[in-house]
């Protein structure tokens, strides 16, 4: 059935506007078949499962706000970003995106390896859209953000994790967005980067920009986000006050452990082991 359109408020100050937005991926070439399995699949004309990575998720960004997006591993957060960026067109909903939107979703995505870090940075201003000349002009600044010395002129292949996050963020920064998207690349680095990087973010967010951050570190969420929505299973499930947000993630974490490790103790006790070493128990793993 197709969804019904939605309309957005004209006069809305919002930088991002997402209703019912739902993203739908097709299970039935993900699993490992044969094709004869494939061919049977597809005479008896049995119905392929669909796996909902996003559904039902609405919310609002204004300008000048930081939004935290936090949830466990397989919640649908990175595809949500994707999705703001135009990556991923969504399945039903729709996405209201104002202004430029500049994002560092994957540490190190579109840089060219062979290149050194001045000819990516004039690649990714390409690749972004902008004047060859405004690159140019702004490249100097860049390069002194990024402050990886005389490595700017090396081949990204040289690089380290926290070298190539602190070169991707100088250049997602550096266009004066509206809107920035980043996926967890604020936790790598040092601490001065990450503490130069923060100070940015806040910089953007007081200039009336949008920012949406998904991270697993929930002090950044708490100290420099001014709301939070929690995704499980690809579905809000709260949304409000960073630090009252971040208390019902952490709750239901340890819910889920501790579920996870009764089940497992269960299991183990069923195949006639009456328990598990206090190492294992900590990892999940049995021996």
């Amino acid at each position: 059935m197709a969804a019904t359109p939605t309309t957005f408020r004209a006069a809305s100050e919002h930088a991002i506007e997402v209703a019912n937005l739902g993203v739908r991926y097709s299970l039935r070439f993900s699993r490992k078949s044969t094709l004869r399995q494939q061919i049977a699949q597809v005479v008896s004309r049995k119905q392929v499962e669909d796996f909902w990575a996003l559904r039902n998720v609405s919310f609002t960004l204004v300008r000048g706000e930081s939004l935290g997006v936090i949830g466990p591993n397989g919640a649908g957060k990175s595809t949500l970003l994707q999705v703001l960026a135009g990556i991923i067109t969504p399945s039903e909903g729709a996405v209201d995106v104002r202004g430029h939107v500049s994002s560092l979703l994957t540490l190190g995505a579109g840089f060219d390896q062979e290149l050194t870090g001045s000819e990516n940075i004039l690649l990714a201003g390409a690749f972004l859209g902008l004047d060859d000349k405004l690159v140019r002009d702004l490249l100097p600044s860049i390069v002194t953000y990024a402050d990886l010395g005389q490595f700017i002129d090396a081949p990204i292949k040289t690089y380290s994790s926290g070298m190539r996050a602190r070169l991707g963020f100088a250049i997602a920064t550096s266009v004066d967005p509206d809107i920035l998207l980043l996926d967890e690349v604020l936790a790598t680095g040092d601490e001065t980067f990450r503490a130069k990087s923060k100070q940015r973010v806040l910089e953007l967010v007081r200039g009336a920009k949008g920012v949406v951050l998904v991270t697993h570190d929930m002090n950044w969420v708490t100290e420099f986000c001014n709301r939070a929505i929690l995704l499980e299973q690809g579905r809000i499930i709260a949304e409000g006050d960073p630090t009252e947000v971040v208390a019902i993630h952490r709750d239901h974490s340890e819910r889920s452990k501790a579920e996870r490790k009764a089940a497992l103790d269960r299991a183990m006790q069923e195949g006639g082991v009456s328990s598990l070493p206090p190492d294992a128990a900590r990892s999940g793993v049995a021996r």
